[in-house]
């Protein structure tokens, strides 16, 4: 076999690798910016072997936070358990239910992937005289307009569910506070004693 075909039939193999490796992963997003690596394993490993994490970074918004994030499994059936459990079930990240979505990924969300076997891709500089000069000017304007609108709605996202989520943990502390307030008016008039003595219970001075 010729050195050529070997290195297509190499090529092939990598490329069919990784199509596998694909497969096996989900695509999450709309993740908290405060989720790290072992954060979202710590979440997964209780029903899935997660093997890798990979973030994508979010390049419109300066701060590139990552909302998103490749998490590969083990197998494709924990891939798909998982998904289908996120589609059932609140993601939940340090006690508290998060909006986060999954589904499977594809092939260009990675960005570091092997070459297609068989494709090629061309390019060329255009010249102002081209005429797809002005549609590719056309192009390039509109994306940038699109960066900036993108950015401004992400912020607003951003905005309204840490709101929603501060209004969430308020309402939790006035609930804690409440039962406080309960037990220390039980203890306070001498409720907590009369009961203990009536079902012969020692009550503890701490």
């Amino acid at each position: 076999m010729s050195m050529r075909r070997l290195l297509m039939a190499a090529s092939a193999e990598e490329y069919a690798a990784f199509e596998e490796r694909v497969r096996r992963t989900v695509y999450m997003d709309n993740l908290s910016p405060q989720v790290t690596e072992n954060v979202l394993k710590a979440a997964l490993d209780q029903f899935v072997n997660v093997v890798n994490v990979q973030f994508i970074p979010n390049y419109i918004n300066p701060q590139s936070l990552p909302r998103a994030a490749l998490v590969e499994m083990e197998t494709l059936n924990q891939a798909s358990a998982i998904i289908a459990e996120m589609a059932d079930s609140p993601f939940m990240v340090l006690g508290m239910p998060r909006p986060v979505r999954a589904r499977t990924a594809e092939v260009e969300m990675f960005d570091s992937r092997p070459k297609k076997p068989g494709r090629k891709i061309t390019y060329k500089w255009l010249d102002p005289e081209d005429p797809d000069f002005e549609v590719a000017r056309k192009i390039k304007v509109l994306t940038r307009k699109h960066a900036s609108e993108t950015e401004f709605l992400l912020n607003q996202h951003q905005l309204k569910e840490e709101e929603n989520l501060a209004n969430q943990q308020l309402e939790t502390l006035k609930a804690h506070y409440k039962k406080y307030e309960l037990i220390d008016a039980v203890l306070s008039d001498n409720t907590a004693k009369k009961l203990a003595d009536r079902y012969r219970i020692p009550l503890s001075d701490a």
